[in-house]
């Protein structure tokens, strides 16, 4: 992979972001169909090296993918990947030849990678999902603050780089570490804590945390991190840090504000508390759930009655492979197993297919859940906590069969 210089081509994210929402700009409105409403967004292609989105938010960028485009395959195409940032003072033009990430703290050695200097060392890659801690926070009820997403804060791809541990075993991790924090390029205001997150030396360390630099094949969109990011299978993408530049190992429990105080859910199951409920013990949001979507019908969507059709989509185990997807056609009452697809790495999606049988002219009312290879099911009842994370609740979709 050569360094680029993007400014001439990604200069022009500083200037969408005032004429972003103009009617020129917004080609069509995508409802989302969010249980108490509004839910009408624009459609956007104004985002550098991005097609059409969902546009959530213009500064700092929150662009959501199409439900439709998971319909494509397995791997989300880079161009169509979802964008969250958490400050407006974002990078937008990256020397790659000149970008160096640090490694310091409770190390030996302290060091400073260039790209090359990463490229040169043992390579890995690793099918997994990214997906907001948000994502689906939209179809909370009540409803809880926040960017209010459909379900397409989410995305899989095929990452490669180089492993976390071969880049703390070259630094010397010292006696006594228990944490590594990383950072990256985007900025916050003034008064603002960094965006800083950590995980433990056990995990950092485990093989399959990684520092990518390839996308699908392809260099990292800039929104998507160029041009390195921090890679966690397995777990919500708060971690995944964008545009990374600093790795610090700790010796003492990172108590920043995006650990301590930000990112936190119930330690009770499921993260799900009564609504509105306050003063219960929290933990840092960490593995993701398994979950399942219908991608080739949408809710209202007409079939052939007296007809076999076809029902196929995604799934993924969140910290764990798929077991078996189920597809039900009334509601939950009663389930059909699914054939799965291909299974490219149990941190990713997982195609699978199945043919309704027949049925009389009516609405019905599809319902389809995961199970994981760890035994976790999906189920229909309802979540809730005040930050509107790890939704999975079984998703549904309502057809009419004429």
């Amino acid at each position: 992979m050569d360094a680029i210089d993007r400014r001439s081509a990604l200069g022009l994210l500083a200037a969408s972001g005032a004429a972003i929402g103009s009617p020129a700009l917004a080609q069509a409105l995508f409802d989302l169909k969010l249980p108490g409403g509004n839910g009408a967004r624009p459609m956007t292609s104004a985002f550098p090296e991005k097609g059409a989105m969902i546009l959530q938010r213009t500064r700092a960028p929150l662009l959501e993918t199409p439900m439709a485009v998971f319909d494509d395959g397995v791997f989300t195409p880079n161009d169509r990947f979802f964008v969250r940032w958490h400050y407006a003072d974002i990078p937008t033009a990256i020397d790659g030849a000149a970008h160096r990430v640090t490694v310091g703290g409770a190390v030996r050695r302290r060091l400073s990678l260039s790209l090359a200097d990463l490229m040169a060392m043992p390579r890995f890659e690793i099918a997994a999902v990214n997906q907001c801690s948000g994502n689906s926070r939209g179809h909370f009820a009540p409803r809880v603050p926040g960017a209010q997403w459909g379900h397409g804060a989410m995305g899989n791809a095929l990452w490669g780089g180089v492993r976390l541990r071969d880049v703390l075993d070259r630094a010397g991790v010292a006696p006594g570490a228990v944490a590594v924090r990383f950072g990256g390029l985007d900025r916050p205001p003034p008064g603002a804590p960094p965006f800083l997150k950590s995980l433990s030396l056990d995990h950092a360390r485990d093989g399959e945390v990684m520092l990518a630099f390839l996308m699908n094949g392809e260099r990292l969109p800039m929104l998507n991190g160029y041009p390195l990011r921090l890679v966690v299978p397995g777990w919500y993408s708060t971690y995944w840090i964008k545009a990374l530049s600093s790795i610090e190992v700790l010796d003492a429990p990172d108590t920043s504000y995006w650990m301590e105080k930000a990112y936190r859910i119930p330690t009770a199951p499921r993260a799900s508390v009564v609504p509105g409920a306050k003063d219960f013990p929290t933990e840092p949001i960490n593995r993701m759930n398994p979950r399942a979507f219908i991608t080739n019908l949408a809710d209202g969507d007409a079939i052939v009655a007296r007809s076999p059709f076809a029902v196929r989509g995604i799934a993924f185990g969140g910290a764990a492979g798929v077991r078996s997807v189920e597809l039900s056609m009334n509601g939950g009452r009663s389930w059909h197993p699914a054939q799965l697809g291909p299974d490219m790495g149990r941190y990713g999606f997982r195609r699978w297919d199945l043919t309704g049988a027949a049925v009389a002219p009516g609405q019905y009312r599809l319902a389809v859940r995961c199970t994981n290879t760890d035994g976790v099911v999906q189920t229909g009842e309802p979540i809730w906590n005040p930050g509107g994370y790890m939704d999975n609740r079984i998703e549904t979709i309502g057809v009419r069969a004429a």
